[in-house]
């Protein structure tokens, strides 16, 4: 018997050594992000290869990062994540299990990301949450009980325009569903309005990052040209000069015409000073989705002076505000 015994734990201090190094092989290397960039090329390149269950990892580097301090501007971080746990309802509550341990003020991310999902029992899988977050019982509650919308009743209207087109394309990013391309072609209309400053900053806005990133990804473009067939006519005709652009990579037309259309509201006279200062707060988020979308199309520059992903820089707002 003691030589049996002795036998059984050889063979299995013999098998361990094999067993650590087949486990090795399959959890791959932690990954370093020391930059937005990186972070913003690992969404853009996520389709390619999925790793939902690298999520967690991912979303403590954007936290580390600092990526979520200014929530107006993490838009397309908490479409991102929103969508991953969307595509993955099997593994939903493991991920965001795993996200913790979270900073509270990180919290509101999560929160809003869960609710972004569409999973049939968000509220659910937000519930079970509820005790690792005590400082967001406000949030919490207006989004389990309260008037806490998810992303498909989200306006793109209304001063939200730039946040909501950002998630939207991290919801895209990670899914590659049509439903959020569908509604950031919607806002294509905006772009034709003459005569409300934030309607045609976020419509030229939806253009421009359409454009950009349907240049470079033939499954947006695709997806574009079949919206060509269902759309009305006021999206129609934006939307067939997005396709041109992106078809011909000349996408820095997209941004002349916005120019253009701007400077022809300065001339007759329409931008007041407190349409200039609206402005200066619209700067921060519906413009910066521009180097958001950009970047994460692939292009590190976008045409005008930004931080990638992040505000744009005062230069940026000097050089598209009105004159004084």
């Amino acid at each position: 018997m003691r030589a049996l015994t002795a036998f059984l734990l050889a063979a299995a201090l013999a098998v361990l050594p094999a067993l650590a190094k087949d486990k090795a092989k399959r959890e791959p290397p932690p990954m370093e992000f020391k930059k937005q960039e990186q972070v913003l090329k690992w969404i853009n390149d996520y389709r390619k290869a999925p790793e939902p269950d690298r999520l967690p990892e991912v979303v403590h580097a954007m936290g580390d990062l600092g990526l979520f301090r200014d929530l107006e501007n993490a838009g397309v971080y908490i479409g991102f994540t929103a969508g991953v746990l969307g595509a993955n309802p099997d593994r939903a509550e493991r991920l965001v299990a795993r996200m913790f341990p979270m900073p509270p003020e990180d919290q509101v991310v999560l929160i809003r990301a869960i609710a972004y999902s569409g999973l049939d029992d968000w509220k659910g899988l937000l519930q079970k949450f509820v005790e690792r977050m005590p400082a967001r019982m406000v949030l919490l509650r207006k989004y389990l009980y309260g008037d806490g919308k998810a992303l498909k009743d989200l306006p793109i209207t209304d001063g939200g325009g730039g946040y909501v087109l950002d998630t939207l394309w991290g919801y895209y990013f990670a899914t590659g569903d049509r439903e959020p391309a569908r509604r950031i072609v919607g806002a294509l209309a905006l772009s034709e309005d003459r005569n409300d400053l934030e309607k045609l900053t976020i419509g030229s806005m939806a253009k421009w990052t359409l454009a950009t990133n349907a240049s470079r990804e033939k499954e947006l473009l695709d997806i574009l040209s079949e919206e060509m067939n269902t759309q009305p006519a006021e999206v129609r005709k934006p939307l067939r000069e997005v396709i041109e652009a992106a078809e011909t990579f000349e996408t820095g037309k997209i941004k002349k015409d916005a120019l253009a259309a701007i400077d022809e509201l300065k001339t007759k006279g329409s931008l007041n000073s407190r349409n200039y200062n609206w402005w200066g707060q619209v700067g921060q988020t519906a413009l910066a989705l521009g180097c958001v979308g950009a970047a994460a199309g692939g292009v590190v520059a976008a045409g005008i002076p930004c931080v990638v992903g992040g505000a744009l820089s005062s230069a940026a707002l000097k050089y598209l505000a009105p004159n004084q």
